[in-house]
């Protein structure tokens, strides 16, 4: 009889919650990657990403009881990891540049897409560029898979300022894109 993958991590889950040190070390080593690079594209720097790592999964392991199975692990996970990330950027006292000018609007009509050679790494690197604000909203959005509601709330700003917040940014990143590709 096989075991299926989500058996497989069921059991390691409730294992570490039993406090399995091995069951916990599983679980890092399956999502430590994933989840520090949440953390290199939120605050842009290897040393807060390593600290916001260890805090993270410290964190996790100390509230496992919490996981109720309503969410993947890894999504649970990553939740606290993007609010351990949004703490240490606040308690830096980094100034998140949000706009709230609501009437503005930026369509994609606006931005001329045919020009630009649209390379991960040019991406990544151009994301990693971004003022702070830009940075955050873009990376919830484009590589988190968050909406402009959860994001909102996760940065206790208007959704619409996500919004803006995310065509600027992205409309910064197309301009140092096709900078990039005419040199």
């Amino acid at each position: 009889m096989e075991i299926s993958q989500h058996n497989i991590l069921g059991n390691t889950i409730e294992r570490a919650k039993k406090g399995n040190a091995k069951a916990m070390q599983t679980l890092y080593n399956e999502y430590a990657k994933a989840m520090f690079n949440i953390c290199m594209r939120m605050t842009n720097s290897r040393e807060d990403a390593e600290d916001i790592l260890q805090e993270a999964f410290t964190n996790a392991f100390q509230n496992l009881s919490s996981y109720k199975y309503e969410a993947t692990f890894g999504a649970w996970l990553k939740r606290i990891v993007v609010n351990r990330c949004i703490n240490t950027l606040n308690r830096r006292k980094v100034e998140l540049i949000f706009n709230d000018t609501e009437n503005e609007t930026i369509s994609d009509e606006d931005i001329d897409y045919s020009s630009i050679e649209l390379q991960v790494a040019k991406v990544h690197k151009a994301i990693m560029e971004l003022p702070d604000g830009y940075r955050l909203v873009c990376s919830l959005y484009l590589l988190e898979g968050y909406d402009h509601k959860e994001i909102a709330q996760i940065l206790d700003i208007n959704e619409s300022t996500s919004k803006s917040q995310y065509m600027r940014g992205k409309k910064r990143i197309l301009e140092m894109l096709t900078v990039s590709s005419r040199q």
